[in-house]
């Protein structure tokens, strides 16, 4: 890493080289570009990663692939070549991190396994992303965010008891698994600076997934067969701690034993706190029907501007159920950057999720564009192998690279 230069990020000096394709390995690429690094999103030959042409497209040109490939190198190569092979081998001399989510295996078959790459660069860091892992004995199979989250008990606490399961619509385990696998990475690179050794991480879906349960696995582990861990529909067991019905929209409401009185008082309602029926957390659980009943009518009586002011002023921990919509114009989501404005060469002005990590040191975040399919090709390997750009234009007449216009 250059430490005579401006430092424009915290990851400002780091290579890295991206194999990914959709979304968990994106992620963690995206994040690392964000802190600064320097991403080359090597993408499949003819026609790049797959959500170029996914799920709604303007002009020829996906949302979904900015949202999530902003600020990388695009460099299209034909990884079914010898010629496309032995580019990337080189690639991988001048690199710091190499991050990849196909199939487990698919990368050994091309000749670029683990220590194949660490033969090449020992300090190299090396990044596997897979639903199910390198190892046991689903790693052979294929997955995607809901089948992780199916396996790793997670789909089973949603929705209403003795009913079908829900799923959230939402990618909860691939963002979750490109977190951590940015985090490991980032670990490693630490540890690389005080050892020079570089190393393999092993980041799977359900690993991650199975990470996100709370309570659920001690408590079925320490309770055995007297207790079945399943799904509670729109309340959790700490009465109240759940969905409730307000007179236009829905509201989420968490009193536990100590805040329980002050929802009682934003109610009007002091006297409920000694009821028998709602004293402690269990005695309200046997009665959810009934406290589910009071909120409601508390809420259809005064409305919810009102109980909303009065959940406000005596503390009590809620939400209003937004829409996307609505938590897109969010002032405080706006106020943060949690919802950014971006511009793109193509789409024009759009919103995406911003950065979710704060810096003191970069307040202001980085100006990002994701790349056109193999615009990086001649810049990318006339700075790192030293290719003219005659050399490069050859290279994508004869089918090792592409280049397209979006």
């Amino acid at each position: 890493m250059n430490q005579s230069h401006i430092v424009n990020h915290v990851l400002d000096g780091y290579l890295i080289l991206d194999f990914t394709r959709y979304v968990a390995g994106p992620t963690c690429t995206l994040m690392m570009a964000e802190m600064g690094a320097e991403v080359i999103k090597l993408e499949p030959y003819p026609n790049g990663d797959g959500t170029r042409t996914y799920p709604f497209l303007r002009n020829g040109r996906s949302g979904y692939f900015v949202q999530h490939n902003r600020g990388k190198q695009s460099v299209c190569v034909n990884l079914k070549t010898p010629e496309g092979i032995a580019l990337v081998r080189e690639l991988i001399s001048k690199v710091d991190v190499v991050v990849e989510n196909y199939a487990p295996g698919v990368m050994a078959k091309m000749g670029l396994s683990y220590d194949a790459i660490n033969s090449i660069n020992p300090r190299i860091v090396m990044c596997s992303i897979s639903a199910f892992g390198q190892t046991g004995p689903l790693s052979s199979r294929p997955g995607y965010d809901m089948i992780g989250q199916a396996y790793a008990g997670i789909t089973s606490m949603c929705g209403e008891p003795g009913d079908a399961p829900y799923f959230p619509m939402a990618a909860i385990g691939d963002v979750s698994t490109g977190v951590h696998a940015m985090a490991a990475v980032v670990c490693a690179l630490l540890y690389r600076e005080r050892t020079g050794k570089g190393q393999y991480l092993d980041i799977s879906l359900l690993d991650s997934y199975f990470h996100c349960n709370d309570s659920n696995v001690e408590v079925q582990s320490l309770c055995g067969s007297q207790v079945k861990v399943t799904r509670s529909g729109r309340q959790a067991y700490d009465a109240p701690d759940g969905i409730f019905r307000g007179k236009q929209r829905y509201f989420f409401i968490i009193a536990s034993d100590a805040q329980w009185p002050a929802l009682c008082e934003a109610m009007g309602r002091p006297e409920l706190a000694r009821d028998p029926r709602f004293v402690d957390m269990n005695s309200r659980y046997e009665h959810l029907d009934a406290l589910t009943a009071v909120v409601e009518e508390w809420f259809a009586e005064v409305g919810d501007d009102i109980a909303m002011e009065r959940l406000e002023h005596w503390r009590v921990p809620f939400a209003p159920v937004l829409s996307v919509e609505e938590a897109m114009n969010h002032p405080h989501l706006r106020a943060r950057g949690t919802v950014r404005k971006v511009r793109d060469r193509i789409l024009g002005e759009l919103d995406l999720p911003g950065f979710a990590l704060r810096f003191s040191d970069f307040k202001v975040p980085l100006e990002l564009h994701a790349p056109f399919l193999g615009e990086h090709n001649e810049p990318v390997l006339a700075r790192l192998l030293e290719m003219s750009p005659e050399q490069v234009k050859n290279l994508e007449e004869r089918g090792v690279l592409n280049r397209g216009s979006t």
